[in-house]
């Protein structure tokens, strides 16, 4: 299953955790750059980490960024730009972020709640869309489990972009949510984690075999 599969390990805060999800197979590793996150990491921890992780594997994750402090985070050598939002942003903003960064670099997460229509209009900016798990004032990393049914309708319906699954995966799950979803991109974050922040390294290695049984 994992020759077919992109996988990025969110909320990296160590190198030694960084160093481990891509020799077992990560595509990407993400660092969380809002600071209301119990994975978040400042300005120097993101520099140092960009620094020291092979180019292309790089995502930088932060919620409704203001178009000065994408440009000073853009500096620091992110392969790709996560941005999570509330549908009320702006696509003004939306607009700004994609004109910062490029469309082929940024990825969009709407917080999207259960029967609320997908913001069609958003995808003129971005090749990549992220479907997190909907969390009354959170953004991602809520270990709650996304709509696999619903993340399957969207990627079908609109299959000219990347879609990426995130939300509650970890080894016991990600398997039947790849089936059940189609997912040809995940997202894994607190379910291979033994605190906010500090990765598993049991849970993911188990993680990845369970993706190559």
């Amino acid at each position: 299953m994992i020759n077919d599969l992109t996988v990025k390990v969110c909320g990296i805060t160590r190198m030694a955790d960084a160093e481990l999800a891509l020799e077992l197979g990560a595509d990407y590793v993400g660092m969380i750059c809002y600071a209301k996150s119990p994975r978040s990491v400042t300005l120097e921890q993101a520099r140092d980490l960009c620094n020291r992780i092979p180019a292309g594997k790089r995502v930088f994750v932060d919620v409704a960024t203001g178009t000065d402090e994408l440009e000073n985070f853009a500096d620091l050598g992110f392969d790709a730009f996560q941005l999570h939002f509330d549908l009320d942003l702006g696509l003004a903003t939306v607009a700004a972020w994609s004109g910062i960064v490029g469309a082929q670099s940024l990825w969009l997460a709407p917080r999207l709640p259960e029967g609320e229509e997908f913001p069609q209009a958003v995808l003129e900016f971005a090749d990549t869309v992220v479907l997190d798990s909907p969390s009354k004032g959170l953004y991602g990393g809520t270990g709650k489990t996304g709509n696999w049914e619903r993340f399957a309708e969207l990627s079908t319906l609109y299959q000219h972009k990347r879609w990426v699954l995130a939300g509650g995966l970890g080894p016991d799950n990600v398997a039947e949510a790849v089936r059940k979803s189609g997912a040809t991109m995940i997202d894994v974050n607190s379910g291979v984690e033994s605190q906010p922040g500090i990765k598993d390294h049991a849970k993911l290695r188990d993680l990845f075999a369970a993706l190559k049984e």
